[in-house]
């Protein structure tokens, strides 16, 4: 496979199996009279030899991942890579034919508390256009047993306390994103799902988006996010996932995969294998 230029170079298909030394979890050396060791941390998302088929079309073969505490995951691919089917599945949407995908350690139907555990953003469209995006931040509060008064919190803190009283049918592409995000955010989870959730924001949303990704892992939570957009993944992300066919090309840290005189977007495409743009 091909090489590229980082800190020190680094073959691609050694990159398809780095695990970041943050992933490790502390090495106390040894020393007299000391506790026996922690068992490890584990990952906040672990996704282990996965593979789902549609009929004759493979979605996901063999796909491997983790992603830790503390840090923003960018999750890229081609379109029809199997991102969606990933988060799919790692959601309990689907059922994997082989392989697992574990958040916090569990399959989501084992979570003792799923909305307290991860908050997920797979489809901005996901809201009765008839309800006030209030009304529907409230019903979901009441099925996540969740103080309905967080609703108001969470609406001020995308940005949406304005509208909160406006239907949802009336939202912008952009506002349904926020109203995604809040949705997401309502049971206070450790670990956060979202595909594509930078789609239809300009600017300044994706300016704040960034800033809120980035206190969100400070908190020391996982966010694990799906993302076409190369240029702003670049300033948001930690860590990098690339898939392509399904199958995984690379994790590594942001820096050790794009490091000086490479761009994360040339390093993307020369690892898609799709230089000029031609469909995947």
């Amino acid at each position: 496979m091909a090489t590229w230029p980082t800190r020190r170079r680094v073959p691609v298909r050694d990159l398809g199996v780095m695990i970041a030394p943050h992933e490790l979890g502390p090495r106390p050396g040894p020393r007299a009279g000391a506790a026996p060791n922690r068992p490890p941390v584990l990952p906040a998302i672990e996704v282990a030899g996965l593979s789902k088929r549609f009929g004759p079309a493979v979605a996901v073969h063999d796909l491997s991942f983790t992603v830790s505490y503390g840090r923003v995951t960018g999750f890229l691919g081609p379109n029809g890579a199997g991102k969606t089917t990933t988060l799919r599945a790692l959601l309990g949407l689907i059922r994997p034919d082989a392989g697992r995908a574990l958040i916090a350690g569990r399959r989501y139907a084992g979570l003792a508390s799923p909305f307290g555990t991860v908050g997920a953003l797979l489809d901005a469209g996901a809201v009765h256009p008839g309800h006030t995006g209030r009304d529907h931040l409230r019903v979901l509060a009441r099925a996540a047993v969740v103080p309905v008064g967080r609703a108001d919190d969470l609406l001020a803190k995308v940005g949406l306390a304005a509208a909160a009283r406006q239907r949802a049918g009336g939202y912008s592409l952009g506002m349904r994103q926020r109203l995604g995000l809040a949705a997401a955010l309502l049971g206070d989870p450790r670990i956060l799902v979202l595909d594509e959730p930078a789609n239809g924001l300009d600017p300044q949303g994706i300016r704040w988006l960034r800033d809120l990704l980035r206190s969100l892992a400070a908190e020391g939570r996982s966010i694990l996010v799906s993302s076409h957009i190369l240029a702003e993944v670049a300033q948001t992300v930690d860590d990098v996932v690339v898939i392509s066919g399904g199958r995984s090309v690379a994790q590594a840290p942001l820096e050790q995969l794009a490091g000086p005189g490479s761009s994360l977007e040339d390093v993307y495409l020369e690892l898609t294998g799709n230089p000029n743009g031609d469909p995947s």
